[in-house]
């Protein structure tokens, strides 16, 4: 089943394999402005000249900027999730947390601590204004999301956690432990923060064996 994110993005054609690299250079180029820059200072004459594109060409694949951050917002989730695979994908024992806790502090110092999270971000600057570019942070979060609950569901299951865990919370402990961490890594340029943030909620989760 497609997420939310995809819905919306879908291009209503099939797009050559040409096409399909220039739209895809579009929001290459975009991702990487917004990463630096934020979206209200990125401008699409600014995207226009780091993709080597026209205005019509832009247009002709995004009809305004909104589309192309939405675009922007899904290839950065699909990023930010493949980055942290396999072991994202496999969190079903106390040793998986652990290998998870390292690949995504691992992350953070070989970027320098920079840049926080991307999907992050982009919440931040749409939180409030844009209930549908609201709605894909929220797909883009639940996909994050859904491999840490059934990971933890599958330590229950197996009896490593209490039958009476509630996983689903100490899932949504451990994204909110992720995206405060990157905050005050990123703000504070050490991974000091992250480590201290996934530690104290991995602790909590072993305090629920049986």
């Amino acid at each position: 089943m497609r997420t939310t994110t995809e819905q919306h993005l879908a291009p209503p054609r099939r797009l050559t394999a040409k096409g399909e690299a220039t739209r895809s250079r579009i929001v290459e180029a975009a991702a990487g402005l917004v990463l630096l820059h934020g979206i209200t200072r990125t401008g699409i004459e600014d995207v226009q000249r780091e993709a080597g594109v026209s205005a019509s060409q832009l247009y002709h694949y995004f009809g305004d900027k909104q589309t192309l951050m939405r675009a922007v917002l899904a290839r950065q989730t699909a990023e930010v999730l493949a980055a942290q695979r396999p072991e994202l994908d496999a969190l079903d024992d106390f040793d998986a947390l652990s290998r998870w806790r390292d690949r995504l502090v691992a992350l953070q110092r070989a970027r320098h601590c920079a840049g926080g999270c991307p999907i992050g971000s982009i919440a931040t600057e749409v939180a409030e204004d844009d209930p549908d570019a609201r709605a894909d942070v929220v797909d883009s979060f639940e996909q994050w999301e859904a491999p840490i609950r059934s990971g933890l569901a599958a330590m229950r299951d197996t009896g490593l956690l209490r039958d009476d865990t509630d996983t689903d919370r100490l899932a949504l402990a451990l994204l909110a432990a992720v995206q405060g961490g990157l905050l005050l890594t990123q703000t504070r340029r050490t991974t000091v923060p992250l480590e201290t943030a996934l530690d104290a909620v991995i602790e909590l989760i072993r305090s629920y064996r049986p």
